[in-house]
């Protein structure tokens, strides 16, 4: 079975075409500029040389179509016709408490997301653009979305409804979502693995740090907490999102800097987080080599993201009443060795022994806990896309 997975934005689109037989990338690559100027895909083909492809490509049907024709190229292809193409997997950002697992994509599904589209205005319109456009120039291929939010939706009550009037969750839907939960759910999963014990007897707290972060409690498989809330902002400080703050601030800040909705909502989105504090960068790696050569509000920045994130670890672990797994993924998880090193000095209370010796490493697949350690801790690379072809063969099988 060979199934494509998209990623869609609102001027990109980002593809991998899997082999689901042995779980292999054939394919990838990136649409960037989507109606704009200079719009270009970068197409790569598994153990062929990389494409780049200058058209003229207006709108996400025309992204769809490029790539199609760059898949079945007879020089830089990797099948010989669309039909060879088994299923089509979408990520898709916002599922609300409408769609708790994976589902096949109809019409009905297709209304129902729609109406999501206020929780979720940058990222869900151009999930339905890259759903519509495949359905126009696939109409026989099954489509699967697979939502960032479902594997959050275990959630108990007591863990996503806000200290708000209970009316505005039943009327507005204001409550806790999480993200990345395409994320979450795999490493979790790849962790019982790596332990060697089903994920049903296991407390998993996961990390996915990047530009965008969120800490979950998984519980015997089931999510019991997330950072992320209503929207991305709550939680870690991140790159340019300001996280965890006191409501109060945005009314004080508005008045004081004549702001109004939408100023502020960009503003702490935006402009925020490890940019803000740090004046250096939203990337962690600059802000590392400034603290490295002095920089105080770079070496803050740092302390303050080490420190949120070890309140995060103490406070799941607490709800779970123990945990036996730590795992670190994404960008800054996979990469930030000093990031490892600081987080896992201050969860010696938990049981971690960490080997430090085992830690100076980027990208791979690697435990950084000692063998006897009580409580292990794993870098796990993640694999959404992985995911997203997965839950898309299990659909359409």
């Amino acid at each position: 079975m060979k199934i494509l997975v998209l990623n869609s934005g609102s001027s990109s689109l980002k593809y991998q075409l899997f082999d689901m037989m042995n779980e292999e990338v054939m394919a990838k690559g990136l649409v960037e500029r989507i109606g704009l100027e200079g719009s270009i895909l970068t197409h790569r083909p598994a153990n062929k040389e990389k494409q780049e492809i200058h058209a003229d490509i207006t709108d996400h049907s025309v992204a769809i179509k490029l790539v199609l024709d760059a898949l079945t190229n007879q020089e830089h292809g990797v099948i010989a016709d669309m039909k060879e193409i088994d299923a089509v997997g979408h990520r898709a950002v916002h599922g609300g408490s409408t769609f708790a697992q994976s589902t096949l994509i109809d019409d009905k599904v297709i209304e129902q997301m729609e109406k999501l589209v206020d929780l979720a205005p940058l990222h869900n319109p151009p999930g339905l653009l890259g759903i519509e456009a495949c359905k126009r120039i696939m109409p026989d291929i099954p489509q699967v979305a697979v939502f960032d939010t479902s594997f959050h939706q275990t959630m108990p009550e007591s863990s996503f409804i806000y200290g708000l009037p209970y009316e505005m969750y039943t009327k507005y839907e204001i409550r806790r979502y999480g993200f990345h939960g395409t994320s979450h759910r795999f490493v979790s999963e790849r962790a019982a693995a790596l332990m060697n014990k089903p994920i049903s007897e296991l407390k998993i707290i996961t990390c996915h740090l990047g530009n965008g972060s969120s800490i979950t409690a998984v519980d015997k498989g089931k999510v019991v907490d997330t950072s992320l809330g209503f929207t991305p902002l709550e939680g870690l400080i991140m790159g340019t999102r300001c996280g965890d703050i006191d409501p109060a601030i945005v009314p004080y800040i508005m008045e004081k800097e004549n702001m109004d909705v939408k100023q502020i909502n960009d503003f702490l989105n935006k402009k925020c987080g490890m940019l803000g504090v740090s004046g250096v960068s939203s990337d962690l790696r600059n802000i590392e080599e400034a603290a490295g050569e002095g920089n105080h509000r770079a070496q803050l920045t740092l302390d303050i993201f080490y420190k949120r994130i070890v309140k995060y670890i103490g406070s799941y672990a607490a709800e779970m009443n123990g945990v036996d797994v730590i795992v670190f993924t994404a960008g800054i998880g996979e990469n930030s060795i000093p990031m490892r090193e600081a987080v896992c000095a201050n969860l010696t209370f938990l049981g971690v022994e960490f080997e430090s010796s085992a830690n100076n490493f980027r990208g791979e697949e690697k435990e950084i806990t000692k063998p006897g350690s009580k409580v292990k801790v794993f870098v796990i690379p993640t694999n959404e896309e992985l995911m997203i072809a997965r839950d898309t063969k299990e659909l359409v099988k």
